[in-house]
C-alpha cells in the first residue's frame, strides 16, 4: 500500500521539519501508522536523502509479530544492533525523536534520562513509565502544529502517533509553556510532572491502543513485563552513539584504520550553516601537507566532546567576553576541564587548521562554537556540496596562481 504522491506533498505542508524527515525516510505502515526500520533510522541520521524513493509498505499483523519475535533482548545489545536488525524492526515517530535526543547527549546525561523515566524512583524503568514518552512528545507537537485543514492535521497525527489524539490537555501546566527549545528539554521538564498528573495513569490506555515496537520489545521483553535497569539503559545509549559514529567513519575509511584529515573536515562541515566551506577545506589542506590520518578513537572522542558542547561553551565564553582567542594548549585544557574528554594533540591541531581561517593559530568563539552548534543539528539542515582538491599539489598551485 503506498500513498499518492500529491497526498504526500499535501500532508508535508502541515508537518514540522522533523516530521517531514521521518515521513521521508520511513518505509513501513501498519494500521495507518508510519514506522522506520532500523536501516531507515541509520539513513536518516547519516544521509541527506533516502537511497531509494520511499513507498510505504503495508505490514500485516503476522509480519509485524514475526519481526517482534526476532527482536533480541536488551542484554544482547551491541554497537551493531541497528545494522544487524537492518529491515527487521519497527521504530515509531516518538521513538525516533527519543533516539535523536540520545545521539547528541553526553554520557553524564544518560543518568538524567534514566531518572526522568524512573518516575517511581525504584531504579528500574518499566514499559508503562517509558510510554509516558509518547504523551510528552505528542503534547509538544500539538504546540508546534501548523494551522490549516483539521482533517489533514488529523491524518498526520494518525500517521505519526497511531491514534487520533484528544484535544484536552493531559499535563496540568497552569499556563506553563511546554514548548522549550528541544525535545530533550521537553522530556526533562515534563516527566517530573507525570507524578502530579493523570499522564502515567493513561499509560495503560496508550499501551492498549498502540502496537508494540522493536524498541519496546528490546527493552521490556515480548510480554512487556521485563524492567530496564540503568546499566542496560546506559549500554544501549552508548552503543547507539558508537554505532552511528562507526557508520560515518567507515563510509570514509574504505577499510583502513584511519580517515584523512580532509574527510574529517567534510564530516564536521557537512550539516552546518557555513556558506563558503571550500575556504575551510583549502586552509586545512595547505596547513597539513602530510596526511597522518584520524583514528576512530580520535574521531569518537571528538564527538563525545561535541555532545558536551554546552559546558565547553561556558569556558569559551570567558575568553570571548575578554575579547581573547585561545591557542591549542588552552583549547585542549578547556575541553578536558569542561567535559572530561582528552583530545589528542594531532586532533586538536587538525581542528585548528580547519577552523582557524585567518591562520593566526588562535580559535575564536565565532570561528568554532557557532559552526559546531549547527553540526549538532545533524539531519535538519541541507547538505551543501564541498569543492574538493584532489592533492596537496593542486592546493599549492592554486595558492601560487592567486598571488
Amino acid at each position: 500500500v503506498t500513498e499518492n504522491r500529491s497526498d504526500l506533498e499535501d500532508l508535508h505542508l502541515y508537518a514540522t521539519p522533523r516530521e517531514q524527515r521521518f515521513r521521508r525516510f520511513a518505509s513501513l505502515e501498519f494500521e495507518g501508522q508510519l514506522y522506520m526500520t532500523p536501516s531507515d533510522f541509520i539513513q536518516a541520521v547519516t544521509s541527506d536523502e533516502p537511497k531509494h524513493a520511499k513507498k510505504w509498505r503495508s505490514l500485516s499483523k503476522q509480519e509485524l509479530n514475526q519481526i517482534l519475535m526476532e527482536t533480541p533482548p536488551v542484554w544482547k545489545g551491541s554497537s551493531k544492533l541497528f545494522r544487524n536488525l537492518n529491515e527487521k524492526g519497527v521504530i515509531s515517530y516518538t521513538e525516533y525523536l527519543f533516539l535523536l535526543c540520545i545521539l547528541t547527549k553526553p554520557h553524564a546525561g544518560f543518568r538524567i534520562a534514566f531518572n526522568m523515566f524512573d518516575t517511581d524512583g525504584n531504579e528500574m524503568v518499566d514499559k508503562k513509565e517509558f510510554l509516558v514518552l509518547q504523551e510528552i512528545f505528542r503534547k509538544k507537537n500539538e504546540k508546534r502544529e501548523k494551522r490549516g485543514d483539521e482533517e489533514k492535521r488529523a491524518m498526520l497525527r494518525l500517521q505519526l502517533y497511531g491514534y487520533h489524539t484528544p484535544t484536552n490537555s493531559v499535563l496540568k501546566t497552569e499556563g506553563e509553556d511546554l514548548a522549550p527549545r528541544s525535545y530533550w528539554d521537553t522530556l526533562r521538564r515534563s516527566t517530573s510532572q507525570a507524578l502530579f498528573s493523570d499522564l502515567a495513569e493513561r499509560a495503560d490506555e496508550i499501551s492498549s491502543s498502540l502496537s508494540d515496537t522493536t524498541l519496546l520489545v528490546h527493552f521490556f521483553g515480548k510480554k512487556g513485563k521485563a524492567e530496564l535497569n540503568f546499566e542496560d539503559f546506559y549500554r544501549f545509549m552508548d552503543n547507539l552513539q558508537t554505532e552511528v559514529l562507526e557508520i560515518e567513519f567507515l563510509s570514509y575509511s574504505n577499510g583502513m584504520n584511519t580517515i584523512s584529515e580532509e574527510d574529517f573536515a567534510h564530516i564536521l562541515l557537512r550539516y552546518t550553516n557555513v556558506e563558503n566551506t571550500s575556504s575551510y577545506l583549502e586552509n586545512m589542506r595547505c596547513s597539513i601537507p602530510e596526511e597522518k590520518g584520524i583514528t576512530f578513537e580520535e574521531f569518537r572522542s571528538f564527538f563525545q566532546f561535541l555532545n558536551n558542547l554546552e559546558d565547553f561553551t561556558i569556558a569559551m565564553q570567558m575568553y570571548n567576553f575578554a575579547s581573547r582567542s585561545i591557542g591549542q594548549d588552552e583549547f585542549k585544557r578547556a575541553v578536558y576541564v569542561a567535559t572530561g574528554v582528552k583530545l589528542s594533540p594531532h586532533l586538536v591541531n587538525t581542528v585548528f587548521k580547519i577552523f582557524d581561517v585567518d591562520r593566526d593559530d588562535q580559535l575564536s568563539y565565532k570561528e568554532f562554537i557557532g559552526i559546531m552548534k549547527d553540526r549538532l543539528n545533524r539531519g535538519f539542515r541541507g547538505y551543501k556540496p564541498i569543492q574538493r582538491y584532489t592533492t596537496f599539489k593542486s592546493c599549492v598551485r592554486k595558492e601560487l596562481y592567486s598571488r
